[in-house]
């Protein structure tokens, strides 16, 4: 009896510890495998350390959580601001923002009725929603549409697989991007101020673009840099550089040889 009640409690365990394991990359999910460009930032030609978005404009860090502790606004701000990541000497970093539809109005919070239709939850640029292929969002633009994660809505209002406020995550395609903070209560700041002074954030848990006030809170920081950082220069394989070295001795032996 007592190894039924220990299995029975690893199986909770296994319930409850799953939803919360790192996502992966999904080939063929998304536009990333073609928009998303690798950039290498710490002089090891081997690896990316940002990725150059060509849709957005924008170069993202690799690692989302480089930023390591949650920070308030302010802190994340100043954080970005300040950023030389991997002593790469690139500076202007800033946090993603996110701009008014059409220049008009935000759209955030849970279900939303906007220009008399129901538009899902808080998708701005969810497929389907009356902004398919808006950039103004581009925590939104990135999740659903470069990674073709769903939010926890459906546009008829109904919850999809990933449910509100449910496990597991809506975040199911991470693309190249290391260690994305789909934590339950964890959200990611935006630069951007709404006009009452409330802090617009993103939550990479189920899609949905919220408010914040500017009072102390704690979420992550994930940093952009406008236009695209550049390549660094590919070394030449140290056997290439021999290879290249002997051919250029034998010629010159051979050349000598024949005067």
């Amino acid at each position: 009896m007592k190894s039924h009640f220990s299995g029975a409690v690893c199986l909770c365990a296994i319930a409850v510890v799953s939803p919360l394991t790192q996502a992966l990359p999904v080939s063929g999910q998304g536009t990333w495998e073609s928009t998303l460009q690798g950039r290498d930032l710490d002089g090891n030609a081997a690896t990316y350390e940002a990725y150059y978005d060509t849709t957005l404009d924008i170069t993202w860090l690799a690692d989302a959580n480089y930023a390591g502790s949650a920070m308030d606004w302010n802190e994340a701000t100043a954080w970005a601001a300040g950023l030389d990541p991997y002593g790469s000497g690139i500076s202007d970093w800033r946090l993603p923002t996110a701009s008014p539809i059409n220049g008009m109005s935000y759209v955030t919070g849970f279900n939303k009725f906007t220009n008399g239709q129901f538009d899902s939850s808080y998708n701005v640029s969810a497929p389907g929603s009356l902004y398919e292929f808006s950039t103004a969002s581009e925590f939104a633009y990135l999740f659903f549409n470069t990674l073709g994660n769903q939010s926890a809505y459906e546009l008829s209002g109904g919850e999809t697989g990933c449910g509100k406020f449910q496990m597991p995550s809506c975040l199911v395609n991470t693309g190249p991007f290391t260690d994305i903070q789909d934590v339950f209560g964890e959200f990611y700041w935006t630069g951007s101020v709404l006009p009452n002074g409330d802090i617009l954030d993103f939550y990479m848990m189920d899609g949905r673009q919220h408010f914040h006030l500017n009072d102390g809170a704690k979420f992550k920081a994930w940093a952009v840099h406008d236009g695209d950082v550049g390549v660094s220069p590919v070394p030449v394989p140290a056997a290439a550089w021999l290879f290249s070295s002997g051919l250029i001795g034998l010629i010159g032996l051979v050349r000598k040889q024949s005067a």
